[in-house]
C-alpha cells in the first residue's frame, strides 16, 4: 500500500509518500481500498506540531476516507466484502488501503458519489454536533459561522439552511457571491471590516443565538460579546493561532493568553452558554455518533444538500493540498485521490 507520512513537524514538504505491505484487519475491523480521503485543517495542525492529539512523528495523517471493503475480519456483523463505504479513521487516512473498526464505518448509498462520501465524516459531523447535538439550534436562530467558505463552514451553512436558521458568515470578498448562492444571508468581509460591529449593526444590537468559532485566540472574547441572552458559543477550532505554514510558538501563546475566563457566576449573570467540541475526543463514542451521521445521510438521500468539492489532488501531491488550504484558496472540501 501507499501512504503519506509526516516525517517531522514542519511545512507541507514534510509529507512524504511511502510504500509498505498491505495491512491485515484485526478482530472487529474491515479493510478498505480507499478511493478518496479528506483533507482537514486538523491535518495541517498535526503536521505543524500544534495538534496535541496527534501522534508523535512519524505518523500518517487523515481522519476520513471513502472506498470499498475488500477484507473483513472476525467480529464484524454488519459489513461484507464489496460494500461501498465511508469511515472515520482517527489518523491513517492518507492511504490507499486502511483497516478501520467496523463501528466507525458507514455504508454508502448506491447513488452517493465517492467524493461526496469522503467529504461527510468530519465536516458534516462536526457541524451537526456544533449546531444541533450541542448547540440546540432552533428555527429562526441567528447563527454566525466563521470561515464559512471552508469545509466545516459550508457544512454548517447547509445544516442551517435545512433547519431554517438565519446565517451570518465571515469570508474573503471573492467568496461572497458563491456563498450567497449556497444560502448565506449575510456575508461579512472580515478583512476590511470589524465583524463584531457588522453583526451588531445587522442585528440591531441584539447579537446572535449561536456562534461557531473556528478561529480562537483574540476572537474568543469578541464572539462571546456577540451572543444575545440564551446564546451559545461553540469553540471548535484554533485557525487564528496557526496562520502560517509552520508553527510559531510566539503566535500560538499570544493567542493562548487571550483565553477567556468563563466562571459559572459570569455565565449565569449573562445567561449565555460556552461549549467546547473536539471530535478527536469522541472516537470512543461510535454508538453515540452514529445517529448524527445517519441523519446527515438521510438529508443527503432526500437531496437536501450536496457537499461542495473544491478540488482534488493525487495522494502523492498531499503537500500541494496542504499549501492550497494554507493559502485559503478552497471553497469547501479538498480531497486526495489514491
Amino acid at each position: 500500500m501507499q501512504q503519506i507520512w509526516i516525517s517531522k513537524a514542519g511545512p507541507p514538504e514534510t509529507l512524504k509518500l511511502q510504500t509498505s505491505p498491505d495491512p491485515i484487519p484485526r478482530t472487529g475491523e474491515v479493510r478498505i481500498r480507499v478511493q478518496a480521503c479528506g483533507v482537514s485543517f486538523a491535518d495541517l495542525l498535526g503536521r505543524m506540531g500544534l495538534d496535541g492529539d496527534a501522534p508523535a512523528p512519524p505518523f500518517v495523517p487523515g481522519l476520513e476516507v471513502a472506498g470499498v471493503i475488500d477484507l473483513v475480519a472476525q467480529g464484524v456483523p454488519t459489513l461484507k466484502e464489496g460494500d461501498a463505504v465511508f469511515a472515520l479513521t482517527h489518523y491513517g487516512g492518507y492511504s490507499d488501503t486502511i483497516c478501520v473498526p467496523y463501528r466507525q464505518v458507514y455504508k454508502r448509498l448506491e447513488w452517493m458519489r465517492v467524493e461526496d462520501a469522503a467529504a461527510l465524516p468530519v465536516n458534516y459531523l462536526m457541524a451537526y454536533l456544533a449546531l444541533v447535538g450541542m448547540g440546540s439550534l432552533q428555527v429562526g436562530d441567528r447563527v454566525l459561522i466563521h470561515n464559512v467558505g471552508g469545509g466545516i463552514g459550508l457544512a454548517a451553512l447547509d445544516i442551517c439552511r435545512i433547519l431554517g436558521a438565519e446565517t451570518y458568515g465571515t469570508a474573503s470578498p471573492e467568496k461572497h457571491a458563491f456563498l450567497q448562492e449556497r444560502g448565506l444571508k449575510h456575508p461579512i468581509d472580515y478583512r476590511n471590516f470589524d465583524y463584531e460591529r457588522v453583526v451588531m449593526d445587522l442585528t440591531g444590537g441584539r447579537g446572535v443565538q449561536v456562534v461557531l468559532d473556528l478561529l480562537g485566540g483574540v476572537h474568543w472574547p469578541k464572539n462571546y460579546r456577540l451572543l444575545m441572552p440564551t446564546g451559545r458559543l461553540v469553540h471548535l477550532g484554533l485557525s487564528s493561532m496557526a496562520p502560517a505554514k509552520t508553527r510559531s510558538w510566539r503566535r500560538y501563546w499570544r493567542g493562548a493568553l487571550m483565553l477567556p475566563f468563563y466562571t459559572p457566576f459570569r455565565l449565569m449573570q449573562d445567561n449565555k452558554a460556552v461549549i467546547g467540541l473536539n471530535l478527536q475526543h469522541l472516537w470512543g463514542q461510535a454508538n453515540m455518533l452514529r445517529p448524527y451521521l445517519q441523519q446527515i445521510i438521510t438529508w443527503y438521500d432526500d437531496a437536501l444538500f450536496r457537499p461542495h468539492i473544491d478540488t482534488t489532488f493525487p495522494l502523492s501531491d498531499a503537500a500541494l493540498a496542504h499549501h492550497y488550504l494554507h493559502n485559503r484558496k478552497n471553497k469547501g472540501k479538498v480531497l486526495l485521490i489514491p
